[in-house]
């Protein structure tokens, strides 16, 4: 085998290991005592609550599920991404810096109705 070859798959390897570290560091978040978290289910192709209500500077762990195939959760404004895989529970912690309505999205294709999937997340004082 061409050495060429064989590092592209060791490259390979290597990027796919990280990804799953990362995933395992996400999904791994601890809850600290008294903390809020709110749980959001994904399923085609809809987010479960739509609209979430958070109190500026306060922390809050958002738990993440879906209910049938790879999802993604993006909240751009607030600086939080996470990949939402099937059988797993996926834990971001979110301190939200600025009061405002920002939307969230699935942003893993996930069939004919993914450009509609979304939510709201409004940040108040």
């Amino acid at each position: 085998m061409p050495l060429k070859r064989l590092n592209k798959r060791w490259i390979a390897v290597a990027a796919c290991a990280a990804a799953a570290a990362t995933g395992v560091y996400v999904a791994a978040q601890p809850v600290a005592s008294g903390e809020q978290v709110i749980r959001i289910t994904a399923k085609k192709f809809e987010y479960t609550p739509p609209e979430i209500t958070l109190k500026k500077g306060v922390p809050v762990i958002l738990e993440l599920a879906t209910e049938d195939i790879l999802m993604g959760f993006d909240l751009p404004e607030l600086k939080v991404r996470a990949d939402i895989v099937p059988g797993k529970v996926t834990r971001v912690r979110v301190v939200p810096d600025k009061v405002g309505s920002f939307e969230f999205l699935c942003d893993v294709f996930c069939g004919s109705g993914h450009e509609e999937m979304g939510g709201k997340i409004t940040v108040v004082d």
